[in-house]
């Protein structure tokens, strides 16, 4: 038997002021993008903006449904919209941010499972990392290079081989 250890390299940036003018913008977008989350379930919302190599920013937020799984999360909604609208685009960089009308929300909001894995597919479809900012309401922001370092143990196109 043997042990491998698996290590998340994440860039902490205490407030807003220690990003850069391009990176606070596209987190501004994605904070403006959950005024368009649809939570009326779990008061949860949550926006994403991606950054595309053309300049463009594309937005999504979560839509929920009363059967819980036909809810569909932010960055899958925003993914989806550039698959639509830009289909040879390649998505650069994505921030997320998650505003819980129940309480201060000031943990950032990392990709659910489901997520990681759709993001995962961009890349490899693109052969181009997407850096990832993530942020609750308010508190420090999260950047991780790509989402390899959310899900080091990815599921892969080889596996089905």
């Amino acid at each position: 038997m043997k042990k491998i250890e698996i290590n998340t390299p994440i860039t902490i940036f205490e407030n807003i002021d220690e990003l850069p003018a391009d990176d606070l913008y596209l987190l501004t977008s994605a904070k403006e993008a959950t005024y368009k989350s649809y939570a009326p379930y779990s008061n949860f919302n949550v926006g994403c903006a991606i950054l595309l190599d053309n300049g463009e920013i594309i937005s999504g937020a979560n839509q929920e449904n009363a059967a819980y799984p036909a809810c569909i999360c932010a960055e899958r909604v925003a993914l989806s919209a550039i698959s639509c609208i830009h289909p040879n685009a390649i998505p650069i960089k994505m921030a997320i941010v998650a505003i819980n009308q129940n309480k201060e929300n000031t943990a950032p909001a990392a990709p659910c499972g489901e997520c990681r894995q759709a993001i995962y597919e961009w890349e490899k479809r693109h052969n181009h990392p997407i850096e990832i900012f993530m942020r609750g309401e308010t508190g420090e922001i999260y950047k991780v290079d790509s989402v390899a370092e959310l899900l080091p143990l990815a599921f892969k196109k080889d596996d089905l081989i």
